[in-house]
């Protein structure tokens, strides 16, 4: 895949960055060249490789994905300015 001086123009713009008559050229030079790598990359045989989440062997650790108070509700609503039941009270905002 090839990018051309109007692909670079519409990235920019998407992107939200202003980019230079001037700088239109040396940019897609360089989004070629990303898109060529990326290109060599796709050659890798990666048959039999397990994906990796780091470096170094290691085993996730998990908890149980219970709900819970935090087993601290007190504490928590202490500093408001008013409660009722564990709940912050605030004023109503929407009539």
């Amino acid at each position: 895949m090839s990018v051309d001086a109007a692909t670079v123009r519409r990235i920019a713009h998407l992107a939200r960055i202003a980019v230079e008559d001037a700088e239109v050229e040396h940019l897609q030079g360089e989004l070629n060249a990303i898109l060529a790598f990326v290109e060599q990359l796709s050659e890798v045989d990666v048959e039999g490789v397990e994906p990796m989440t780091s470096v170094t062997p290691m085993v996730m650790k998990k908890r149980e994905d219970v709900v819970t108070d935090g087993e601290i509700p007190d504490l928590v609503v202490r500093n408001a300015p008013e409660t009722q039941d564990h709940f912050f009270l605030v004023p109503k905002v929407v009539e």
